[in-house]
């Protein structure tokens, strides 16, 4: 958790840890592409990460897999720092490089 809070803090965000027991979407079949890549929506189900590897994520509806955020430790700890961005935020890690932003597009009604 604090690793989560000195993101949000180094980026200028207020800490909007998910909730105990939430789920995330994950692309599990790109685990080991680089970049990581993740991005926050609001949402009322779920606590609005989808995270995947490589380049531009598919719009195909099986793309991501629902995880506890509890789990994903295990498949990808690179990004638990990450998690307390609030929505709106977007981030890609490889190798060293971290880039973080907020994209308010993601916040927009649909």
């Amino acid at each position: 958790m604090e690793k989560q809070e000195d993101v949000c803090s180094r980026f200028g965000a207020v800490a909007e840890p998910p909730a105990l027991g939430a789920k995330l979407g994950i692309a599990l079949a790109t685990i080991g592409e680089l970049p990581i890549n993740g991005l926050r929506v609001r949402l009322d189900e779920a606590c609005g990460w989808f995270i995947w590897g490589g380049g531009e994520a598919s719009t195909d509806p099986d793309f991501y897999q629902p995880l506890h955020v509890a789990h994903v430790a295990e498949f990808l700890p690179s990004v638990e720092p990450y998690l307390s961005l609030p929505p709106g935020y977007r981030f890609q890690i490889a190798g060293g490089h971290e880039d973080v932003w907020f994209d308010p597009a993601l916040l927009a009604e649909k």
